[in-house]
């Protein structure tokens, strides 16, 4: 038997179509063993790598063909020869937890990603690979809401994942940026169903203050309203006393209100491409039941959960609320639910919500993420947006701009 050598081959330079299959014709005419491939293109600047194991003997006449065609075609070419001990250990890496770090922010600069990248050295894992995930901008126009997003495949083990998670959490306080650190799993390429908050999460508003204000009452309500956000005071106490603050409120402004909701940006966005590719999407909302079903109608939600205000005989509502208030803890049990019935695993699940009260739902999910939350909420989220619009949430599941964009088309 012949003996074999292993040898990287690179190639750069500016892309253009046919260079991978001349290349491979040239390979197969030898009889050589791919062991590895990879590609990326940059500004138009190509860079592939080939590892490639190869009879001794023919190893000249291969590099030198590979040379010649590559000239042929403007291409620069290096080989690098690979022992075997280095291959073998290469391979012995494989097994290694993976992990995926998503930073996104409106725009990323070279004191962010460093920040990042150094945090990653500290804690001992090898950056395998980096996907730039948002489009490309124009620098002489400029979008007004622009969003930036990268995202590093790693391998290895975190010294500390706490630490970790902890140091990723005050970066992105300090840095103006958002952070999503994944095991990189089937799990997480295979998401179903996600449920979301709706107050101050789908919409930009809290529904129950905008109905104090048509009553008069806004300021009792929204201090009752902070406080329950900001876990202060229990959900459904503060529920049951708000409520009575709107008796005799006329229920026709209901409708005005739903008509003129703020709805959050991005929501447009991420509702197409959520129901371009099948995901279950489900509200479940501390807030009410006229709301939900009105953004239910718009986007073709298809659950919704709130609380349903009483209403008198005279078309005004009595201060009362009708049946089980949907508090954190039901919020949880009803994600629960809702997987059983669509027969999805708990780790294909994600919560998107802003207060307290999404706390629990959010820790049940396989992906939670406090979105534009309170300090406390974005203290016990391991994963949170503020920077950008709720469409943010598609580069957490991994979908880069331009799928998007072809999605659209």
């Amino acid at each position: 038997m012949n003996k074999e050598e292993l040898m990287l081959v690179r190639i750069t330079g500016v892309d253009r179509p046919g260079l991978t299959a001349e290349i491979m014709d040239i390979l197969s005419g030898h009889d050589v063993h791919i062991q590895d491939i990879g590609q990326a293109v940059i500004h138009a600047t190509l860079s592939l790598g080939i590892l490639i194991r190869v009879d001794e003997e023919r190893s000249g006449r291969v590099m030198k063909e590979l040379l010649f065609k590559t000239s042929e075609m403007g291409f620069n070419i290096k080989f690098a020869p690979v022992t075997m001990e280095e291959y073998e250990a290469w391979v012995s890496r494989q097994g290694k937890n993976r992990y995926i770090l998503t930073i996104l922010g409106r725009r990323l600069e070279a004191r962010q990603i460093g920040a990042v990248t150094n945090l990653v050295v500290k804690q001992g894992l090898n950056i395998d690979a980096v996907r730039r995930m948002s489009g490309r901008q124009s620098i002489e126009r400029p979008a007004e809401k622009t969003r930036a997003c990268i995202q590093f495949s790693l391998r290895g083990t975190p010294h500390d994942r706490e630490q970790m998670q902890a140091d990723l959490l005050r970066l992105s306080a300090e840095m103006e940026i958002d952070c999503s650190f994944q095991r990189d799993n089937m799990y997480r390429r295979m998401r179903r169903l996600i449920c979301f908050d709706m107050d101050s999460t789908l919409i930009q508003a809290e529904v129950i203050d905008e109905l104090a204000r048509r009553h008069g009452v806004y300021d009792e309500v929204a201090a009752i309203t902070e406080q329950a956000m900001r876990g202060e005071i229990d959900f459904c106490e503060s529920f049951r006393r708000r409520c009575q603050l709107l008796k005799g409120l006329d229920v026709s402004v209901m409708q005005d209100i739903a008509e003129n909701l703020p709805f959050t940006e991005g929501v447009d966005r991420l509702m197409y491409v959520l129901k371009s590719y099948g995901y279950k999407i489900a509200i479940l909302s501390g807030g009410f039941t006229y709301f939900g079903e009105y953004i239910q109608k718009k986007y073709g939600i298809d659950y919704v959960y709130a609380n349903e205000l009483e209403v008198d005989e005279t078309g005004h509502l009595t201060g009362n609320y009708v049946g089980e208030v949907v508090d954190g803890k039901r919020k949880a049990e009803l994600l629960r639910l809702i997987a059983q019935v669509e027969k999805v695993d708990m780790e294909q699940t994600i919560a998107v919500g802003d207060g307290a009260n999404d706390l629990p739902m959010l820790a049940a999910a396989g992906l939670g993420i406090a979105f534009h939350a309170k300090p406390r909420v974005v203290a016990n989220a391991r994963q949170s947006i503020n920077t950008i619009g709720l469409d943010g949430v598609l580069y957490f599941l991994g979908f880069k701009d331009s799928y998007l964009d072809a999605k659209a088309q």
